[in-house]
């Protein structure tokens, strides 16, 4: 079956439950096959739960949750060495990171050192406790979500370390009138989560993330990359812009794109298409700028501003 194919019968499956949110099933899609976590935002009741659980089991991978709350533990996330009286021996007990999708509920209800229990697993893909280092499995994906109505009431932001370390995040909106009238008729009797199918195999992500890795770009779509990024390194209403990291993330997102739409090669388009979840949080804005604006229509001033190279994909490498 063809990669289009195969992703349009994902995005079917998960329509059945999450209703009009094909381009960020495809936007998930994306940070699967390039080893990155996501951060879903919005306003409670928007599904941002629901679409995490039905894309895990859309695949044949192990899903576990974790709900961060103030009073959360790191040793509740990674794992701890307890003492077995029975066999008078302390013995190592893995967290819920041991899993292929880990949903982290409400991560900026958790306290900073809570949070930064997740921050050697999403780099490193694996965890330390007491001296003892675990590989965690692969694919290994954290999906965040965060509420950002309350972010004064009891919350902690996320550290720009921590931000950077999310390959995108998405920010889900209300559904429009239509989607919300086949959202009510899906659940008239009901929840159609129970009847989710599994899609894709581990062996089959696996082989897709290979193939991903194929995904040239010219030099042109390079430098377009840079010119970007440099720009919101030296730009008055930044006070920090993109990292390195970021760089490649942008790039990366831009060859899931591109091979998510059957093509071997990336053109400005699907830079564009990816560069507002790619770079928006990695931003930190000056203080006058982020009274005026939000971080991603910076970006798109941003895009803009920097000219797009033509590119016909052959000259690529």
């Amino acid at each position: 079956m063809k990669i289009i194919d195969k992703v349009s019968q994902l995005k079917a499956e998960i329509g059945k439950v999450i209703i009009g949110k094909e381009d960020t099933v495809e936007m998930l899609i994306i940070a699967l096959l390039n080893d990155g976590h996501v951060l879903l935002e919005s306003v409670p009741g928007t599904g941002k739960t629901q679409l995490a659980k039905s894309f895990a089991k859309s695949i044949t991978g192990s899903f576990k949750r974790i709900q961060f709350t103030p009073d959360l533990l790191p040793s509740d996330v990674t794992g701890i060495q307890f003492f077995h009286p029975k066999e008078q021996d302390f013995q190592l007990r893995i967290g819920p990171v041991m899993t292929n999708i880990l949903l982290a509920d409400e991560i900026n209800r958790a306290t900073p050192r809570t949070q930064a229990s997740l921050l050697e697993v999403m780099e490193e893909r694996q965890v330390t406790i007491d001296g003892e280092t675990i590989s965690l499995p692969n694919p290994f994906m954290v999906i965040a979500t965060q509420n950002p109505v309350e972010s004064q009431q009891g919350t902690f932001a996320l550290p720009e370390a921590q931000m950077d370390r999310f390959f995108m995040q998405i920010p889900l909106s209300y559904p429009t009138m239509d989607e919300e009238k086949q959202i009510m008729r899906a659940y008239r009797n009901g929840t159609p989560f129970s009847k989710l199918e599994a899609i894709l195999s581990l062996e089959e992500i696996a082989g897709m993330k290979q193939e991903v890795k194929h995904v040239t770009l010219s030099e042109d779509v390079e430098d377009y990359i840079l010119k970007i990024t440099e720009l919101t390194r030296n730009h008055d209403e930044i006070e920090m812009g993109v990292s390195p990291r970021g760089t490649l993330a942008l790039m990366r997102g831009a060859q899931g794109k591109a091979y998510l739409q059957g093509r071997s090669f990336v053109t400005p388009k699907d830079i564009k298409d990816v560069a507002v979840c790619m770079l928006a949080h990695r931003l930190v804005l000056t203080l006058d700028a982020s009274l005026k604006k939000t971080n991603s229509q910076v970006v798109e001033s941003i895009l803009t501003q920097v000219e797009v190279p033509v590119e016909t994909g052959r000259a690529s490498r």
